[in-house]
């Protein structure tokens, strides 16, 4: 669940996206023809990113356009919005066992294994798959080795234990969704989305939200009678919670008006970063909850009689105030020396959004994106940027269309076009509002790091790119000596200007390579090759912590988005999220800095190897 149909009670965008994935899975499992799987997928990620409600206007009779959704899916659509039922997913969950999609949970377990061992094995359960790969009765099967049979079992460990934690964009949706509905409770003021997501953490466990009303009762009751509330854990005079259907877990706190700051601070900050709070707020004689500082007795005890005294905060300015602290910012409460810095009056000027000046990393339709060269330039000139770096896929990875140096070069004659028609607009005062007259989409690729080490276009055509990325998608199994070398030697090629997802990691689905981080640092400060945090919700990679300590070690970083469609260029949110996470400032990352600025750092390159 990400979104809240209201009253409605149809199924959200998301639950739609689901239903038509899982119809690709099947039909994929049954052996259909590849362009109808592929339909069908398409189709849920057409649903999945629809900026409107799609069961609401389809039940309505209104037929949006979305892109991959012709009449015969459009007129499933329709049924399951006005009915709650497809009979073509039922026919085809009737027809193979429901619990073969649960084996394509597995990682690295596709459709076409899936088929051949509930054909040949009559395997329909993760169980029954773990026991045989565990007793090589899967080798029998074409295409599947012992080394296949490890590596099956591993990933059915790995998805037993997957944390059960929703990425940030999944938690803030539905965190959005619930805000709104308290917001437009009579007597609302204030609703504040707390707890780890306000703290931006990767995933999420379960949401706080906050409440600042004149009728409390009103706001409890809106609060446990959501459309997907599964069950209530509780309901009182100050807070509630309950668990939504799917998860998560959701608690609702009231907040005294005009008094919030403890409850504020109290309900964001970590654990860790409380208990340092309320140990200085001891040593001056006070206890600190989040109803307030409250006047302790030389015992240690809360005062009684005439010495009782309770003082609440208007805002979390107010509390840090008390304690002689600067405000902490909610992504550093952390009790990771934000507490230190504050008293010093050292805390840092954490990057924004508004700082980038531009993204060095986006997909078109070339390799594995979905929208054109022109749609992704337009969608970044849009955000007010001064430039954009297109970066397709280079040639090894097939999966991913990955460019040819002959498709490069024609790619490289629609960059020109584009160019040039941007400056003519300049050049003649028809710029849209908002947007840059001197933007620029830059010319670059994700360069494949081969297994082997080597780079997937030689010197002579990298050369001729305005910015590299390039990153290791294959042979991820290899030692920590061999990846770091890879990575090492790519961050020392006159022509590699960015590290993509350093770690190469997949929130709640795969491990991190095993990578010598700080020889990687190292390697990248020492030739100023910047290291990427990916803002895609999946990855997030760097992770704050690495990011911290590469820019102790000198590094310089980029925040992109890894966009493979227009809307997703806005991912650079959650990667600004992290890089804060991590205390970075605007001059540590190299896409606050202006075009020319970025042109000179990139022709510098060769220098600093």
């Amino acid at each position: 669940m990400t979104q809240l149909n209201a009253p409605t009670g149809l199924p959200s965008n998301d639950e739609l996206a689901r239903i038509f994935h899982e119809i690709g899975n099947l039909l994929e499992i049954k052996g259909e023809l590849v362009f109808k799987t592929v339909a069908y997928h398409k189709a849920a990620d057409a649903i999945a990113h629809a900026p409107f409600d799609v069961s609401v206007v389809y039940a309505g009779g209104e037929r949006r356009p979305l892109a991959g959704v012709g009449s015969a899916i459009g007129d499933k659509i329709t049924e399951l919005a006005t009915t709650g039922r497809m009979a073509f997913h039922e026919h085809l969950r009737a027809e193979l066992p429901a619990t073969l999609t649960d084996l394509l949970e597995i990682p690295g377990v596709g459709p076409k294994t899936v088929r051949a061992v509930w054909e040949a094995l009559e395997i329909e359960t993760v169980e029954t798959l773990r026991q045989a790969a565990v007793a090589g009765q899967l080798r029998v099967l074409p295409g599947i080795s012992a080394g296949t049979e490890a590596r099956i079992v591993e990933g059915i460990e790995q998805l037993a234990s997957r944390p059960d934690r929703m990425l940030i964009d999944r938690a803030q949706a539905i965190s959005d969704a619930i805000a709104a509905v308290l917001a437009a409770v009579p007597g609302v003021t204030r609703v504040i989305q707390a707890g780890s997501l306000r703290r931006r953490r990767e995933t999420i466990g379960d949401l706080d939200l906050l409440v600042e009303t004149s009728d409390v009762d009103a706001a409890i009751t809106s609060f446990t009678t959501l459309p997907d509330v599964d069950r209530v854990l509780g309901a009182g005079h100050a807070k509630a919670s309950v668990v939504l259907r799917g998860g998560p877990q959701v608690d609702l706190m009231v907040m005294p008006e005009g008094a919030s700051g403890t409850c504020l601070v109290h309900f964001t900050g970590s654990a860790a970063h409380n208990v340092a709070l309320r140990g200085i707020a001891r040593e001056r004689g006070w206890s600190l909850s989040e109803k307030g500082f409250l006047r302790l007795a030389p015992d240690g005890e809360p005062a009684a009689g005439a010495d009782a005294e309770l003082r609440t905060m208007p805002d979390e300015a107010a509390v840090y105030r008390f304690l002689d602290l600067d405000l902490v910012p909610p992504e550093l409460r952390e009790d990771q020396g934000e507490v230190d810095a504050a008293h010093a009056g050292r805390l840092p000027r954490l990057i924004t959004r508004a700082d980038l000046r531009g993204d060095l990393h986006s997909h078109s339709e070339w390799s594995d994106g979905i929208h054109t060269i022109e749609a992704m330039a337009e969608a970044a000139r849009s955000r007010g940027y001064a430039y954009q770096v297109l970066t397709d896929h280079s040639q090894s990875l097939a999966i991913a269309k990955g460019l040819t140096p002959d498709r490069v070069e024609l790619q490289r004659a629609i960059f020109a076009t584009i160019n040039a028609r941007f400056a003519a607009e300049a050049a003649s005062g028809a710029v849209p509002p908002g947007t840059d007259p001197g933007f620029r989409l830059l010319h670059g690729c994700e360069l494949e790091i081969r297994a082997d080490g080597r780079l997937d276009y030689d010197d002579d055509l990298l050369a001729r790119f305005d910015l590299v990325v390039a990153s290791v998608h294959v042979a991820r199994r290899q030692t920590r000596a061999e990846l770091t070398a890879r990575t090492i030697g790519a961050i020392r090629s006159p022509h590699v200007d960015v590290i993509a997802h350093p770690a190469g990691r997949m929130l709640n689905e795969r491990p991190d390579l095993d990578i010598d981080w700080d020889a990687v640092y190292e390697a990248a400060a020492a030739t100023g090759t910047a290291l990427e945090i990916n803002g895609s919700p999946p990855r997030l990679d760097l992770a704050p912590e690495r990011a911290r300590r590469a820019v102790a070690m000198g590094c310089l970083l980029s925040i992109d988005s890894d966009a493979h469609r227009t809307e997703e260029l806005d991912f650079v949110r959650w990667g600004v999220d992290q890089a804060r996470r991590a205390w970075v400032e605007p001059g540590q990352v190299l896409n606050t800095r202006s075009l020319p600025e970025l042109l000179a750092w990139v022709a510098a390159k060769p220098s600093r190897v």
